[in-house]
């Protein structure tokens, strides 16, 4: 997007926001709501391919993991330059085949309103008003559960994975029964090596089975023998020092399955989410304590997205 293009889009943002009548009627609730956050701008008609091409709510949440890294570029709609946050969202949406407005101001209008994070699914638009100088929507993310979003931050950084925070307001695209729906394609742990090692840690430790798969296959593609360049080694690729410490013996596929739920169990306790245990996992809890977050390295976020990605596919 040229600098004219990005300054007429802001332009029209603005300008939603002091539209004083919606050309569609809205609900009493959302009235409240889009009022209360400073919204007035007119809800889009419906897409008619929303309930047949979306999937489910974890298709949006994978649509969006292809684009962690993509720097933020103010006003961009395009993954090889960069996305804006609404550009993000538009561009995840449109992958799954669902039209939605340029504008986070506009995309909060869309679908329906849902009343509390406590109530919000994956996929969920959440919405954010951070200006203190004028109301009105001027953040949007997609999110992922567990209190995290997807969204594209800030200049000088990337797409990444971070906590929700407190959303002005929360919005639902998907019909229901696309929300409720199963990924196509998922294969479930049978067949997959040490599938009842998978259930036994998991069971033990309060772990999904499936994520401990996903490790294993991100981390030595199942190969209980493989040493990696910076000398971790086995099945979940334990540093030395970390394997010593757990008392897990790394040429042992039980014994590493079993250190790697104890482990991954601890640190979900220590950070509330499963994506940040499992980037505290791949760069150290010290790393995603300092950055209050999945870090803004490529390898962890591709490490967490590649992780989750497999985990889909084995439930």
């Amino acid at each position: 997007m040229d600098g004219l293009s990005a300054v007429q889009s802001r332009i029209s943002e603005i300008q939603t926001r002091f539209l004083l009548t919606p050309t569609a009627p809205a609900s009493p609730a959302w009235s409240t709501a889009a009022s209360a956050a400073g919204l007035t701008g007119t809800p889009p008609a419906p897409s008619t391919s929303a309930g047949s091409t979306a999937g489910s709510s974890s298709a949006v949440v994978q649509a969006a993991e292809k684009y962690l890294g993509v720097p933020y570029a103010w006003g961009g709609t395009d993954a090889s330059t960069g996305f804006d946050c609404s550009g993000l969202v538009q561009q995840v949406y449109s992958d799954l085949g669902i039209d939605l407005p340029r504008t986070s101001s506009q995309q909060a209008t869309s679908g329906r309103a849902v009343a509390s994070l406590d109530e919000a699914q994956p996929g969920d638009l959440v919405f954010f008003d951070y200006s203190s100088t004028r109301p009105g929507i001027d953040h949007v993310g997609i999110y992922v559960g567990d209190g995290q979003m997807i969204a594209a931050p800030q200049e000088g950084e990337a797409v990444q994975v971070q906590s929700v925070g407190s959303p002005t307001v929360i919005r639902r695209v998907l019909p229901d029964q696309a929300a409720t729906a199963t990924v196509s394609g998922s294969v479930g742990l049978a067949g997959v090596p040490y599938a009842n090692l998978f259930t036994q840690a998991g069971s033990r430790y309060g772990v999904d089975p499936a994520v401990l798969a996903g490790m294993a296959k991100t981390e030595s593609g199942f190969d209980s023998s493989a040493v990696s360049p910076a000398g971790a080694r086995g099945l979940m690729q334990f540093m030395p020092a970390t394997a010593a410490g757990l008392g897990v013996d790394t040429r042992d596929a039980a014994s590493s399955i079993d250190g790697a739920a104890r482990y991954l169990s601890r640190l979900t306790e220590q950070f509330g989410s499963t994506p940040l245990a499992l980037a505290a996992y791949n760069a150290g809890p010290g790393t995603v304590q300092r950055y209050g977050g999945i870090p803004p390295y490529g390898e962890t976020q591709s490490y967490v997205q590649k992780v989750t990605s497999a985990a889909e596919a084995y439930r």
